[in-house]
């Protein structure tokens, strides 16, 4: 996640331009929306003439193919950018973007993001950062693919959607996630996904009530091939919560 923490140290540069004024003040050529949970914000093979920027909720990029199956290929969050394809030459967009939770962003058209990363250094290293850290984490989700199973998976992506070993306190950064979205996620059924959820339940590191926990000791999942089935996390260990 880019965070506004790290505007300000690209503030402290030689360079003024002000990032968190250019991303939060809507003004020519920038514009913020409100979409409600559901509502696509872009579809797959419309123009591609914009980036966005996610003040608030989640995205989902999804891709269908020709025979109607879709496929989730990215959730992102709060001070991320997306739709960045037309900046290099993208008719067209590849994926849908579709809101996970009730969102805020805003639409830079791509003159201006084009001129903007031309012109100020502060902000081109600002989303450079950006591209880095998303292909750093679009490999592991292949290695994850081609290398682990659904059991390991599922935990990784439910470890990754509470914000778990990033810096500062983890948030709850997914609202009310369904079964079938993290199937998508996962690349595997919603009965495969449902029977994993109840085991890590069973085993003490997620727990449902309306909302999903998830608990840091989830953790074990990734790091051992068999989850112990000893004794059951404390009540009072970190937990992270969706929903």
């Amino acid at each position: 996640m880019i965070a506004y923490a790290s505007h300000g140290d690209f503030m402290n540069t030689r360079n003024t331009f002000d990032i968190r004024a250019f991303l939060g003040s809507p003004e020519a050529g920038r514009t913020i929306s409100h979409y409600e949970k559901g509502s696509a914000i872009f579809s797959q093979g419309e123009k591609a003439d914009s980036v966005f920027y996610i003040h608030k909720g989640d995205v989902t990029l999804s891709v269908a193919s020709r025979l109607g199956k879709d496929a989730i290929v990215a959730v992102l969050g709060r001070h991320e950018f997306f739709g960045e394809g037309c900046l290099s030459h993208q008719p067209r967009r590849m994926a849908t973007a579709t809101a996970l939770a009730d969102c805020k962003i805003m639409r830079i058209e791509k003159a201006l993001m084009a001129r903007t990363l031309h012109e100020e250094t502060s902000f081109c290293e600002l989303f450079v950062s950006h591209l880095l850290t998303r292909g750093i984490r679009n490999e592991e989700n292949l290695v994850d693919q081609l290398f682990n199973a659904t059991e390991k998976r599922l935990a990784r992506v439910l470890l990754l959607l509470t914000n778990f070993g990033k810096e500062g306190r983890p948030e709850p950064i997914i609202a009310n996630i369904s079964e079938e979205t993290l199937a998508d996620m996962v690349g595997s059924t919603r009965s495969r996904v449902s029977f994993f959820i109840k085991k890590f339940q069973e085993l003490g590191f997620v727990h449902y009530n309306g909302r999903l926990e998830v608990h840091s000791s989830l953790l074990t999942v990734l790091l051992h091939d068999t989850p112990p089935v000893g004794k059951v996390r404390s009540s009072h260990a970190p937990r992270n919560v969706i929903g």
